[in-house]
């Protein structure tokens, strides 16, 4: 992994993290700052990228690419990826994750695999499996510590990423699914540019219902439009608490602090209407008012998936790196998640 470049495509002399003189980086990348070959390689004509022709030949078993987007960070893009895994795994497809979030990997943790390391053989890096049919592939496996920090420039990340793609034997898989970075970065670029000669199937973007999230969501539909990715739909995440009565905790609020009144609350309401401990809780937490994700798509033409609330249970299978859907507690989230996939197998 020392340069990013194909074996024979880097001069002796080059820079460190070298893209490869047949790059379309090649003379433009960061790491070509000072190197003595950098107006050649600006300058020359570029023949086809070995190395797209490598990434060709090891998805070509690969019979859907889904890539998972977000405008920004924090709205769960993970986590449905994560949980989008698990339910193909569950549907009896052969799945793959991999989790090309090289800044911030925590497809690891989601998956129950923190602490598992990459194995290699002749075919190259195997995934590191949940089960026999979903297998995962991160840099979170690369690192010594869970703690440590990925400062890297782009062209070292673009290098991981396209190592990722031709170096993993996922053999023959169902679906890829990959977890890309919030936003559109360099590394958006690369991994459209390198999927798009694989036959990517599309790109499914996740958010939240305020526009502070919308806004971002409105330009990554855009990206995809102008590299010609297809927008497979968009999901609503976090769209409103959802949460059965019975698990809520009640307090009483007080001139010294707040009591806890759990247990006072849950007692009265078994006495007086203990029909109401079947009920569901629901709280907006997010400003929908707008119109949210859903009327969003309707003015950008692309489509809407559904909304996935927000369920404390589903955050703490995220948690234990569980799949939701086999835990009779996730009721809220769990339903609406399978709504999705089904719509998201149809329309790919």
């Amino acid at each position: 992994m020392e340069n990013g470049g194909a074996k024979g495509d880097v001069p002796d002399d080059a820079n460190e993290h070298c893209p490869g003189t047949q790059s379309e980086e090649a003379g433009k990348a960061d790491s070509c700052a000072g190197c003595p070959n950098q107006q050649i390689c600006a300058t020359a004509p570029k023949g086809p990228d070995p190395d797209v022709v490598a990434i060709v030949e090891r998805l070509a078993t690969v019979k859907h690419k889904l890539l998972v987007l977000s405008g920004k960070g924090g709205v769960g893009k993970s986590t449905f990826s994560a949980q989008l895994s698990f339910a193909l795994a569950e549907m009896d497809h052969q799945v793959g994750l991999l989790d090309i979030d090289i800044c911030g990997p925590s497809i690891p943790k989601m998956l129950g695999l923190e602490g598992q390391d990459i194995h290699q053989s002749n075919l190259g890096w195997s995934p590191v499996y949940v089960e026999s049919n979903l297998g995962v592939m991160s840099i979170g496996f690369m690192l010594p510590n869970p703690d440590d920090a990925v400062i890297w420039r782009g062209p070292r990340k673009n290098g991981l990423i396209k190592q990722f793609l031709k170096d993993v034997d996922w053999g023959e898989i169902d679906y890829l699914v990959v977890d890309a970075p919030p936003g559109t970065s360099d590394e958006h670029i690369s991994i459209v540019q390198y999927l798009q000669a694989t036959g990517i199937d599309g790109a499914i973007i996740v958010t939240t219902p305020q526009q502070v999230s919308l806004i971002d969501v409105r330009k990554e539909i855009n990206f995809c439009k102008k590299v010609g990715v297809p927008v497979l739909g968009v999901v609503e995440n976090m769209s409103g608490l959802r949460q059965p009565l019975s698990d809520l905790r009640f307090v009483k609020p007080g001139e010294t602090g707040e009591t806890d009144a759990t247990e006072w609350a849950l007692n009265y309401i078994k006495e007086k209407a203990p029909e109401l401990l079947s009920v569901m809780a629901c709280s907006e937490v997010f400003d929908s008012s707008k119109g949210g994700a859903e009327k969003m798509c309707h003015e950008m033409g692309v489509p809407f998936l559904g909304k996935v609330p927000m369920d404390p249970q589903l955050c703490k299978a995220a948690e234990e790196g569980r799949s939701c859907f086999a835990d009779q507690k996730c009721s809220a989230s769990a339903p609406a998640l399978q709504n999705i996939v089904k719509k998201l197998i149809k329309t790919e």
